[in-house]
């Protein structure tokens, strides 16, 4: 609207509307000063007038349509700010119902494991070059994070500590063959050894070799850690999605797919002490 009033148009306009305006005026104040006798000016006055008084109701019209619509911009404007608003606290409340099912499912954890001691963290970004899906979280060695400490979530293992910063930590996942880990069915205590390779992590799976050829394992049996090495015993892992034997017939291993869909993974937990932690690991080292 600001441009049309800046316009040649509206200034031609302007011009024209303000000539008959005057015209108008002086007409009616000409006609004024005669007698009332004077029925030939007063003819020739009156379609000025007449002019003059619907310029005046068009001007007051505009002005009240122009004022209205200022308003309503107004209004439209307060709408739209309080629209921000509560989307801003929706999202704020769901985050917090978010964070509050987060610790509760970390509290019973707790409580099946008191041993352990917590540092919570989020996912801030993802090796994009890792195809073992390894990522950066917001927390360091400040948080009492240390190198092989064992992250999980609520579904499950996701994998150790393999590389800690004061304020940053880099997540290897159970996906990469960079861990090995003691696993076992939990179903029939048939232990084995986990370990990922590249053709199942793009399909977020991982490998338990090793199994002994005896072994009564089947499909759809739980899988956890055996407590050796860097990791406590029980934690999950994922469940066994398929059964074979390696090349030689020799021995038996499976495929096992995580609870954890690592892919979707934002807020983690790390396991920065626990009952008998290091105990397994060359030279007694953490």
């Amino acid at each position: 609207m600001r441009f049309f009033f800046r316009s040649r148009q509206f200034k031609v306009i302007l011009a024209a509307t303000l000539g008959v305006i005057a015209t108008a005026v002086i007409c009616i104040i000409i006609g004024g000063n005669l007698s009332p006798q004077a029925n030939i000016f007063g003819t020739i006055t009156a379609p000025f007038s007449q002019a003059l008084t619907s310029i005046t109701n068009t001007v007051k019209d505009f002005a009240e349509a122009y004022s209205d619509g200022t308003e309503i911009m107004l209004e439209n404007s307060e709408l739209e700010a309080e629209n921000i608003r509560l989307k801003e606290q929706l999202a704020e409340y769901e985050q917090a119902l978010n964070e509050n099912e987060f610790y509760k499912e970390y509290l019973e954890i707790k409580e099946q494991n008191p041993d352990f001691k917590f540092a919570d963290a989020t996912l801030i970004s993802t090796d994009t070059q890792d195809p073992y899906k390894g990522f950066v979280i917001n927390r360091g060695s400040l948080a009492g994070i240390s190198e092989k400490d064992p992250v999980i979530t609520s579904g499950g293992l996701v994998g150790f500590v393999s590389d800690v910063g004061l304020t940053t930590s880099k997540v290897t996942t159970i996906l990469s063959p960079d861990i090995t880990l003691g696993a076992l069915d939990n179903r029939t205590n048939d232990a084995g050894v986990l370990s990922g390779t590249l053709e199942l992590a793009g399909s977020n799976k991982t490998r338990l070799f090793n199994l002994s050829r005896s072994c009564n394992i089947a499909v759809g049996d739980f899988v956890v850690t055996s407590g050796e090495g860097v990791f406590p015993e029980g934690l999950l892992i994922g469940s066994i999605a398929s059964v074979g034997s390696d090349e030689y017939n020799t021995s038996i291993f499976a495929e096992v797919e995580p609870f954890v869909n690592i892919g979707e993974i934002r807020q983690v937990m790390v396991i920065t002490e626990f009952e008998g932690q290091g105990a397994l690991i060359s030279g007694g080292d953490k």
